[in-house]
């Protein structure tokens, strides 16, 4: 179960390198002309997200930490209520 949430939170952080490597390769034209994929941005990474919302700057160094935080936590809801099925049956 531990390699499966740490396979979880190494997802989170690659997704949030994955979009900070775009925002970097395409920087004025994310927000403007491609909203879809800002939102999609924003959606995957929880604390961008706050912090586009509540107007505090973050770094890409915490979002990177607590997008691989906040995967790895639902990884863990994920796999114990995977496991709890699975025993169920």
């Amino acid at each position: 179960m531990k390699s499966r949430i740490f396979l979880w939170a190494m997802a989170g952080f690659l997704a949030a390198a994955g979009w900070a490597f775009y925002a970097a390769a395409t920087f004025p034209d994310l927000i403007q002309a491609k909203p879809l994929m800002w939102n999609l941005a924003l959606l995957t990474q929880p604390l961008a997200f706050a912090s586009m919302r509540f107007h505090f700057p973050a770094s890409i160094y915490w979002v990177l930490i607590t997008n691989a935080a906040s995967y790895a936590l639902v990884g863990l809801i994920v796999e114990s209520l995977r496991r709890q099925l699975l025993h169920a049956k």
